[in-house]
């Protein structure tokens, strides 16, 4: 075999799709706020695209729109489109039974607008610690210990290592700055003494707990802040704490000669407290969800609408139309950018017409599906997959997928993304499937309605859902309990 380059002749067949395909998919993938702005930085690029002003929007019944006639005329005329583009737009149904997947190899876009969030400013745990030391009257050096400790608390609100580690690390950097400076002399290192000094005041900041090394210590530091010193609770985490966690109350109560219901309140008051406490200070952003649907009950029918107020209405530009019909003024260069750019637009406009069609289509299936949740609740919610509603609207699974990402509907129920009304399904008794969300909860409300005294076992659980029709394993039962962060009977006693 001979090593070489060569050269050789391939016929074949390549479907190279246009990219505005590929914009539509990427519309049909958008939230609500995320096609806000795509549409607004569209009409700012686009001179074909204007906005519809709300008197435009009163037409009557049977009228058409500016925009639709303008469009109707250029399609008659045959002079605002490509055959590329014609073709393009004549395959939007195919392309959505067939999910976009159309083959070929995706056109680079150089000009693809990404939105990221904005994110309004909070204070986040370091600087609630450091405005508080900034007004406690220390010296340089303690400032630049109690810096270093407040770098090593996690967003949890506890010291990262130990202090073994942190002097160690704080040490390096004093050292590493002495020689820096060429100084001759020992560079003041700091001793365990000062580290323990200053993990007290640490621990003394609020909130309550922080700086604490173990789940132990910080639940001691809240105690003793709480005013809660010398009780029972105090005595509990700081000598019987595995057996807090394992909710031994009796074997605890023999040991101090106490009831086993005090010992009981007494730990109720421990579960009250936050093992967490630097949580509260997350810089995590609130997300808030406006949604993209409305589901509104009306004379016992439910109607769906699109939540579009808020969304730019687009028309084709009469004014740049009727700069556009006359050709004759431009050169090559203008024509193409012209025919380009209404192109653009009318496809732009029949997108946003189809991204609606086909979310209407997807969630009119899901509430005819799921109306006895709406009616009755989460224990009515029957299973649902994507490819029943793709079968059932005609279009491809991919393309459902698309519709149902990251979209929410306000529903009577309240707002809920549309993935909650989709779930696997369980066999009961008589054949039908059961939705797992609905098992779920079905456990959760039996579980809230028992009585304390005599907690239901997942076996027992098991036995109220078979008199329900519903065949399922004790072990499913108890991976639901865990999912719904449902404790084991024995840790729901109540004494």
């Amino acid at each position: 075999m001979k090593a070489g380059l060569h050269q050789s002749a391939r016929l074949g067949q390549e479907l190279k799709v246009n990219p505005r395909l590929y914009q539509a998919m990427d519309m049909l993938y958008m939230p609500l706020l995320d096609l806000q702005q795509h549409l607004k930085q569209e009409l700012l690029v686009n001179p074909f695209l204007e906005l519809i002003e709300e008197e435009e929007e009163e037409v009557e019944p049977g009228e058409e729109t500016a925009a639709e006639a303008d469009a109707q005329q250029e399609a008659e005329a045959g002079e605002t489109s490509t055959p590329a583009d014609s073709d393009d737009e004549s395959r939007w149904e195919e392309i959505l039974l067939n999910g976009f997947e159309v083959g070929g190899q995706r056109e680079e876009r150089d000009d693809r607008e990404h939105y990221e969030p904005t994110t309004v400013a909070t204070t986040g745990l370091d600087d609630h610690l450091r405005s508080q030391v900034r007004m406690l009257d220390l010296s340089e050096r303690d400032e630049f210990l109690a810096e270093e400790f407040i770098g090593n608390i996690n967003d949890d609100g506890w010291l990262s290592g130990s202090l073994e580690e942190l002097l160690v690390g704080i040490n390096e950097v004093v050292q590493k700055a002495a020689d820096e400076r060429d100084d001759d002399r020992d560079a003041p290192l700091y001793t365990m003494a000062e580290a323990e000094r200053m993990l007290r005041l640490i621990q003394s900041l609020d909130p309550s707990g922080v700086g604490a090394r173990t789940l132990h210590e910080c639940l001691v530091l809240q105690l003793k802040d709480s005013g809660l010193v010398g009780t029972l609770s105090e005595k509990l985490v700081r000598d019987h704490f595995s057996e807090l966690i394992a909710h031994r109350w009796v074997e605890i109560g023999r040991k101090l000669g106490v009831p086993a219901g005090d010992v009981q309140e007494a730990a109720d008051a421990v579960a009250k407290l936050n093992p967490k406490p630097g949580r509260a200070y997350s810089e995590g952003s609130d997300n808030y969800v406006i949604p993209d649907l409305i589901v509104e009950k009306v004379e016992n029918e439910y109607l769906v609408f699109i939540n579009d107020a808020n969304l730019p209405r687009l028309k084709l530009s009469r004014a740049y139309q009727e700069i556009a019909r006359d050709k004759k003024k431009f050169d090559a260069e203008s024509k193409e950018f012209i025919t380009s750019r209404l192109s653009a637009a009318q496809w732009l406009i029949q997108a946003i017409e189809q991204r609606r069609q086909t979310m209407l289509k997807v969630m009119h299936f899901i509430v005819d599906r799921q109306r006895e949740f709406f009616e009755k609740g989460e224990q009515s919610l029957r299973p649902l997959t994507l490819r029943e509603v793709a079968e059932a609207i005609g279009m491809h699974e991919s393309t459902v997928s698309r519709v149902t990402n990251e979209k929410f509907a306000q529903t009577p129920r309240g707002v809920l993304p549309l993935k909650y009304f989709f779930s696997s399904a369980l066999k009961s008794s008589d054949g039908e499937d059961v939705s797992a969300r609905a098992i779920r909860a079905t456990i959760e409300k039996l579980v809230a309605e028992e009585d304390p005294k005599n907690p239901l076992t997942d076996q027992a659980l098991v036995e109220l859902l078979e008199r329900d029709g519903v065949q399922i394993a004790r072990r499913t039962v108890a991976k639901y309990r865990d999912q719904l962060k449902v404790l084991p009977a024995r840790m729901r006693k109540r004494l």
